[in-house]
């Protein structure tokens, strides 16, 4: 039976195999393993794992300090309990699988769904057991004895769910009449946390129902004192219903609202039909002002959905609501006001009392917002109130809003709130009025004051847009035209006004047809003119949050719609507006309140905004109205600048110094030192995270007559494009900046990216097409003063002669690359020539030549400060030893580069030192460890597509088979000895064709010594 691992949190932090305790003597790997466990199954990033341990403050090396931290905790796993495979490493960091072990977090959840799931289907002796197993499981605080300051997110959100647990624990035993229980279990909790009125509630009920009278008021009241001292709040409705009942005396406790249909309950004729409400007075006015909703109205069944929280239950009915507001929020056009009175206007009989409508844009005030003294005095005019007896104060006002809404079943429609401090006025005090408020801002500050039921209206699916076209304009046009109608959708960014507006054109006008209105508003010049007839629809509304920004704000708005990128970073306001990244962060999500701007999550953390495409088009108009053309240019010149400014250092980060980026005359540096330090800690990272907008920003920079920057920038990403193995992006943006350098007559520019497509063609295993772009770059390259691009260019003339067979002339292109790059102190393109020519070495018989240039690859590469190099030169040198026979001392330099390798995200680098790593193995006769190297390594070529890789894996596997005695070998050669034909790689399709005779010569029942093969790839 295989050994099964156990993992404790709840409380002092256990690891123990079937019983046994395991003991980890290093606080590292404590904290790695603990934050792994706080989420099984899910992948924790590196970043994560670096501020658990090094509290925001991590070393240079954290990537590969946290992979090696990671490697102890595999290696103590494997030998002490003889598990391998218990973690992970995914992208962007690492996974802790927790299947055939126990982890007692994991049990947590379990057992608390399964409580949950029987509490809801009313089964109360089930769910009190599962609650029972739940909190069983604790043994003391989570992780404690352990510095949680760094794991409080994960260990609060559980020790959370604890308190939540404890709380529906009760109210279980509550629905048992387990009075006594309720009290032992509830008091502490109460006591720890005196402000969670829920819990408060649910032990007031078991001190009243067990006779305890005193006690449930002693209860409330020091509640109250709590709640009044500490928020400057009163108890909420529930608290005070309850202390009403205890102080009455009735015997009973009122039970906790639950959600009501939106059915009303049967009454005791079973007519269905509500009972009537309490008698008001005989004047009291019935407003009924809700406006007609836009028809036609499809979809939103989901936000529809939610809404239902707010409808209040009938008087009488058992259940009861779960939100008395509900807040719409959405960019302009995106349909609040549609939404909010559809749904009005269906649930307007749950509200026999009237439904008040509020406008809160005032487009005439002096900022376009209504303020909340002049909505006051509209709702009580609604609602009976004559003018005279109407306050002049705010404070006033309210009190008499509050006091006419008491007791009244009314729904009010807030529409187009502007703020918190806008709407706060006008929420109704206790009873069963509800309020419905539709905004931009997201109006977070109501969580802390208000149960808020929250719908967050995003653009409409592709299917509900075509509905919405189809029922305006019919169906039989949307079905004769489908291509034209799914692209008008997409135009519309799928916003229902848009929609609306257009559908009105293509009604008003039936020569139109779908395909030409399309074709019309592909020009994104005339765009938001057809959505915008008589300066209303999209325009209209997207200028009412435009002209309340700030200058500052309207101004990196505008400048941002002219680059020509999908997103944008928090620190871009920097080099656009010369501010800190803190005010650009700050400026950004002002325009995201204002819904101008989107904002999504991005990984590590980040965030990022962006624009739609109507709002971008807006953005555009006003700044070519507002902005001159010299400002807008120079706007394009400082982002360029600043992204070079970094592409340069994360270039630096993997590589070490070489040449900084060309910043333009007069130009500062636009990014201050400690922001790009801080932005490109992770270099590889932030390249991922800026891909998209670095290959937009080259092609923008070619057509805004900036080549020069153009061809900086697309060579500065190589690095990123071959680690990740981005090849289609890397000949995009080179062609495209070489197009540029053309036109401008950059003789430098133009000879760069020939090299960079040069270089390309190698990774792609074209080296006719790259010997001839190269040959052309040396050219162009020759006639500038770019010793450094010289040097490059030689040294990969060096790769294709070797591929080529000719590692004479590659010795040569070699040795000549080595003195430019001296010439040029070039310390990281020195080390990676030097590597080269170790293995040009090795390939002319000389093993031992290869292991002295390979060490001084490495010392050169530690000069450099680049760790991508001495990776590379490591990777080197274990080939040099294996040339040498002496596989042992390279298998030990395998393990350094797989782990330098996999803490840099480098999954082609990982693949080459697993490749490695497995044949140094099967030289050693260890035939089973190679194939588990081998099989990783391939599948790690087969992610980054690397196809000669994997045909060199696939012969590497083949010689392990042979070894321990395997068949089958000659179908996986002939695929490698086709593949490296098709690769135009002579050597290696010789090695694969002499390997595949020997082994079909052999008899296959014996093991065949690995001596034999390790001649056969030797030999040229």
């Amino acid at each position: 039976m295989a050994p099964q691992l156990s993992f404790q949190v709840l409380g002092p932090l256990k690891v123990s195999v079937d019983g046994r305790p395991l003991l980890l003597r290093s606080a590292r790997q404590r904290t790695v393993l603990a934050v792994l466990l706080l989420t099984p199954g899910r992948v924790v990033s590196v970043d994560a794992l670096a501020d658990a341990v090094w509290h925001s403050d991590p070393p240079a090396t954290v990537r590969n300090q946290i992979a090696i931290c990671v490697s102890a905790l595999r290696k103590t796993f494997r030998d002490e309990a003889g598990v391998d495979g218990l973690i992970e490493t995914q992208l962007p960091g690492y996974v802790l699988h927790r299947e055939g072990h126990y982890v007692d977090v994991a049990d947590l959840y379990e057992s608390s769904a399964a409580a949950r799931a029987a509490a809801e289907a009313g089964d109360t002796n089930e769910a009190a057991a599962r609650f029972e197993d739940a909190l069983a499981l604790w043994s003391g605080p989570v992780l404690d004895g352990m510095d949680g300051s760094a794991l409080s997110g994960a260990v609060g959100r559980i020790s959370e769910l604890r308190t939540n647990l404890t709380e529906e624990y009760a109210a279980v035993q509550l629905q048992q009449g387990r009075y006594r229980s309720v009290v032992e279990c509830l008091g502490p909790v109460v006591a720890e946390h005196p402000l969670r009125e829920y819990a408060r509630a649910i032990l007031m009920r078991a001190y009243h129902l067990s006779g305890r009278r005193s006690e449930a008021l002693d209860c409330y009241r020091e509640g109250r004192r709590v709640l009044v001292a500490e928020l400057g709040v009163e108890p909420g409705a529930e608290l005070r219903e309850l202390h009403r009942t205890v102080l009455e005396g009735d015997g009973r406790a009122p039970a906790r609202t639950t959600p009501a249909p939106d059915t009303a309950a049967p009454d005791a004729t079973g007519s269905g039909a509500a009972p009537d409400a309490a008698p008001g007075p005989a004047a009291v006015v019935v407003p009924r002002q809700l406006p007609r909703s836009p028809e036609p109205f499809v979809g939103r069944e989901s936000e529809l959905e939610l809404l239902r929280r707010l409808v209040p239950a009938p008087p009488g009915y058992a259940g009861g609501t779960t939100a008395r507001i509900a807040a719409v929020s959405g960019t302009a056009g995106v349909g609040k006001s549609a939404l909010a009175l559809y749904w009005a206007d269906r649930v307007a009989g749950r509200f026999p009392d009237g439904q008040l409508y509020l406008d809160l844009q005032d487009p005439h005030g002096p900022d376009g917002t209504g303020t909340p003294e002049a909505a006051l005095e509209r709702a009580l005019r609604a609602l009976g109130v004559p003018g005279a007896s109407i306050p002049a104060g705010l404070e006033d006002r309210v009190a008499l809003y509050r006091g006419t809404l008491d007791g009244r079943r009314l729904l009010v429609v807030l529409d187009d709130a502007r703020s918190v401090d806008q709407i706060r006025p006008l929420m109704p005090g206790r009873g069963p009025a509800r309020v419905l408020v539709t905004s931009r801002d997201p109006l977070d500050g109501l969580a802390g004051s208000f149960a808020v039921a929250r719908v967050e209206l995003g653009a409409m699916s592709p299917d509900e847009s075509l509905d919405l076209l189809a029922a305006t304009i019919g169906e039989h046009r949307v079905t004769a035209e489908p291509a034209a109608a799914r692209r008008l959708v997409e135009l519309c960014d799928r916003l229902p006004l848009a929609l609306r507006v257009v559908a009105t054109r293509l009604l008003s006008d039936h020569r139109w047809t779908l395909r030409q209105m399309a074709a019309r508003m592909e020009d994104r010049r005339e765009r938001v003119s057809v959505l915008s007839p008589g300066e209303s629809g999209a325009r209209s509304s997207v200028w009412l949050g435009y002209r309340a920004l700030s200058v500052e704000a309207a101004r990196l708005y505008r400048q941002l719609s002219m680059l020509d990128v999908p997103d944008f970073p928090g620190w871009i306001g920097v080099p656009v507006l010369g501010i800190t990244p803190g005010a650009s962060e700050e400026l950004l999500h002002r325009l995201v309140d204002a819904q101008l701007l989107e904002v999504r999550p991005a990984p590590g953390g980040s965030t990022r905004f962006r624009f739609q495409n109507l709002m971008r088009q807006f953005a555009r108009e006003r700044c070519l109205a507002e902005d001159s053309a010299r400002e807008r240019e120079r706007t394009l010149e400082r982002v360029l600048t600043a992204v070079l400014t970094l592409v340069h250092a994360a270039q630096e980060q993997l590589y070490g110094k070489s040449e900084a980026p060309y910043d333009g005359p007069g130009l500062p540096k636009p990014v201050p030192g400690e922001t790009v330090s801080e932005l490109v800690a992770d270099p590889i990272e932030w390249f991922e995270g800026e891909r998209e907008v670095l290959g937009a920003l080259v092609a923008q920079a070619v057509r805004d007559g900036q080549a020069d920057r153009a061809w900086l920038l697309a060579v500065g990403t190589v690095p990123f494009y071959e680690t990740r193995n981005y090849l289609e992006d890397w000949r995009r943006t080179a062609e495209c900046a070489l197009e540029g350098a053309r036109r401008a007559g950059d003789t430098r520019g133009a000879g760069t990216m020939l090299r960079s497509l040069g270089t390309l063609a190698i990774y792609q295993r074209r080296y006719e097409e790259a010997r001839e772009r190269l040959l052309t770059a040396l050219t162009h390259l020759e006639r500038s003063d770019d010793t450094q691009g010289r040097a490059i260019v030689r040294r990969n003339l060096a790769v294709c002669a070797r591929f080529f067979g000719d590692l004479a002339e590659a010795a040569r292109y070699c040795e000549e690359s080595l003195v430019l790059f001296r010439r040029s102190v070039d310390n990281s393109g020195l080390s990676h020539a030097l590597g080269l020519l170790a293995q040009i070495e090795i390939e002319q018989g000389n093993p031992e030549r290869g292991v002295e240039l390979s060490n001084e690859a490495i010392e050169v590469s530690y000069e450099a400060g680049s760790l991508r190099s001495r990776t590379q030169n490591l990777y080197r040198l274990a080939e040099a030893l294996i040339g040498a026979g002496r596989s042992a001392q390279a298998e030990r330099i395998c393990h350094d580069v797989v782990g330098l390798t996999r803490g840099q995200g480098d999954r082609l680098g990982e693949a080459h030192g697993l490749c490695a790593l497995g044949e140094a193995r099967w030289r050693q006769n260890e035939p089973h460890k190679a194939r588990a190297s081998l099989l990783r390594a391939l599948r790690l070529a087969e992610e980054v597509g690397d196809r000669f890789l994997q045909a060199r894996i696939v012969t590497h596997l083949a010689c392990a088979d042979a070894i321990r005695g395997g068949t089958g070998a000659g179908e996986p050669l002939d695929w490698a000895q086709e593949e490296f034909r098709t690769l135009n790689a002579p050597m290696w399709e010789r090695r694969a064709g002499r390997l595949r005779e020997v082994l079909e010569s052999h008899d296959t029942v014996r093991p065949i010594d690995g001596s034999i093969l390790a001649c056969l790839l030797a030999d040229r």
